[in-house]
């Protein structure tokens, strides 16, 4: 037993031993060598495949899940629980289901983010414009893809795009989904990479779409004629600038204003905010606003409260006898984010590589991408027509004679006349008409489709008329009001909110300076010092007058009246 342990003891001695040789051990390696090897793939892959949205206008993450709801059949099916959905996903996004969860979250209708969701959601899954209101657990809630989506997966079977392996190469996913419409400015996208960022606002789809169909049918279109600003899905209103939205649609960085919309109700003397800049959060509000009250920037609310509920966002402020609810908006605007700004930062990768593109640009892209599209799809619907062909030809002694046949179905314009025109063509009855007109001899005229694959005019009228079906019906109204402003309009001065009234001011021998309203002083009369101190001067003025003090050292400053 002895010898045993010893022997053990030895052998964990030189293990150690081993060990502490290994951790001793140094490779210098300079560090530009340590950031390319160790770094770059890492910055690569959080920007090529994670943050950066791409042509199609959706990260990976958005794309894995939307085609793993599509192949479950939730495109035409009922709804199923969002717990399944997420576990279906992870064959396609191995990070997890928490991750995965938040993103189908993001593109749900009930959380509001999107002009246009992508999920049909039911059950609780917050809202982009709370902070603090947290979604349901995933057990809980359902979804299903929107009708919307039919136009993101148009014929994603006919080889529009590329299928590539999914990270265990178990199966097959799409690189980017075939969009008829220019999804890359429909949908608000942000995104933080390594070293860059991408955050592109949402626009409205039947301005997009016009503004595509009014550049590919001239390219020096004035895009701001179809195209006046963003369209957020929280509403509020757009401080129109047409210079600062030129330098967007121009550059693709830049920022846009928004404000909060509200109305006045005089019965109650309070104002009621319903909608707010996409970029806040009714707490972030009202937490600035109380902010404002307890600092004494802001006297003229008694109360604010958040009733916002199932019939959609509200904030009340109560009022103060005699404020002016404009005036008092205006100074809101000005010190909480009741207006704010989105920062723009059109960010994508194209084939690849991130590019920060103008609007023009980035419709420009889009469009040749969805030509190639077209022309894939094309090109498949081709080979199949003429595998169809081929097996028809083969069958020419059985179905009387082939070339007549196709000639009658080309030269009948009318496809409800095929069978007829068979009937008499080939004097057959009804029944072995339907019969051969069913093996779809009327969709092998292959002569059109190369017709338009060999035209770019009309490559672009199918472009152009899949964005007029789907503006038409999809095509909603805009969402954030544009107010158009003067160039010499100037921001109101937060001393006008200020009230203007007689006071007499007070300056005692060792620097105190008071003020007093004229009823103050005949209710107080004499005033009253500090024990060693006395009246120096009082001088009549008013509550918003200035005064220019000097000091025994030689400065001096201006200064409003001091407060009461």
């Amino acid at each position: 037993m002895a010898r045993k342990k010893q022997e053990s003891e030895t052998k964990k001695k030189g293990n150690f031993e081993g060990i502490m040789g290994l951790v001793g051990s140094t490779t210098e390696q300079a560090i530009s060598e340590t950031l390319e090897y160790n770094y770059m793939p890492y910055a690569m892959s959080v920007i090529v495949s994670r943050a950066i949205p791409e042509i199609d206008g959706f990260k990976p993450s958005h794309r894995k899940l939307l085609y793993t709801m599509y192949k479950m059949g939730l495109l035409t099916g009922g709804r199923t629980k969002s717990a399944n959905i997420v576990g279906q996903t992870m064959r396609l996004n191995p990070h997890g289901d928490a991750a995965i969860y938040e993103t189908m979250v993001r593109l749900a209708k009930g959380n509001e983010t999107l002009l246009h969701p992508f999920v049909d959601s039911k059950g609780n899954f917050g809202k982009v414009y709370s902070r603090d209101m947290a979604y349901a657990a995933s057990r809980y809630t359902e979804a299903k893809l929107d009708p919307i989506c039919a136009e993101l997966f148009r014929d994603i079977d006919s080889d529009t795009v590329d299928m590539v392996d999914n990270y265990d190469a178990t199966m097959k996913e799409p690189s980017l989904l075939p969009t008829t419409f220019p999804n890359v400015l429909v949908s608000a996208n942000q995104g933080i990479a390594v070293g860059m960022a991408s955050n592109i606002c949402s626009f409205n789809l039947k301005e997009v779409c016009d503004t595509a169909i009014a550049l590919m049918n001239n390219p020096d279109h004035d895009i701001l004629e179809t195209l006046p600003g963003p369209d957020f899905s929280t509403g509020g209103e757009l401080l129109f600038d047409e210079a600062a939205t030129r330098e967007i649609y121009s550059t693709g960085r830049g920022s846009f204003k928004l404000r909060a919309k509200w109305h006045y109700v005089k019965e109650g003397n309070l104002i009621e905010i319903t909608q707010i800049p996409y970029t806040t959060a009714t707490e972030v509000i009202m937490d600035k606003v109380a902010e404002l009250i307890k600092a004494g920037k802001i006297k003229e609310i008694s109360d604010m409260r958040d009733e916002t509920d199932l019939g959609g966002l509200k904030l009340t402020i109560d009022l103060k006898r005699g404020v002016d609810p404009e005036k008092l908006m205006q100074k809101l605007f000005r010190l909480t984010p009741l207006q704010d700004s989105f920062p723009c930062n059109f960010n994508i990768l194209i084939a690849g590589m991130p590019k920060v593109l103008g609007v023009g640009e980035i419709l420009e892209e889009w469009t040749a991408w969805r030509t190639d599209c077209v022309k894939r799809r094309l090109y498949f619907q081709i080979g199949k027509k003429e595998d169809r062909l081929h097996l028809l030809k083969g069958l020419e002694r059985i179905l009387l004679d082939i070339d007549k046949a196709i000639a009658i179905i080309r030269e009948t314009e009318m496809e409800n006349e095929v069978v007829p025109n068979l009937m008499i063509g080939f004097g057959i009855d009804e029944i072995q008409a339907e019969f051969v007109a069913e093996i779809k001899l009327r969709n092998i005229n292959i002569a059109d489709l190369r017709s338009t694959l060999d035209s770019p005019r009309k490559l672009k009228n199918v472009i152009i008329k899949e964005l007029e079906e789907v503006s038409k019906k999809y095509g909603k109204s805009r969402l954030t009001e544009i107010v158009y402003q003067t160039e010499d309009a100037e921001p109101e001065d937060e001393e006008d909110n200020v009230p203007d009234y007689p006071v007499t001011v007070f300056l005692s021998r060792e620097g105190y300076l008071k003020k007093i309203t004229a009823q103050s002083l005949r209710m107080s009369g004499e005033q009253k010092f500090k024990e060693g101190d006395s009246l120096r001067f009082a001088r009549e003025a008013t509550n918003r007058g200035e005064i220019l003090v000097f000091s025994d050292r030689r400065r001096s400053w201006a200064t409003t009246c001091p407060k009461d």
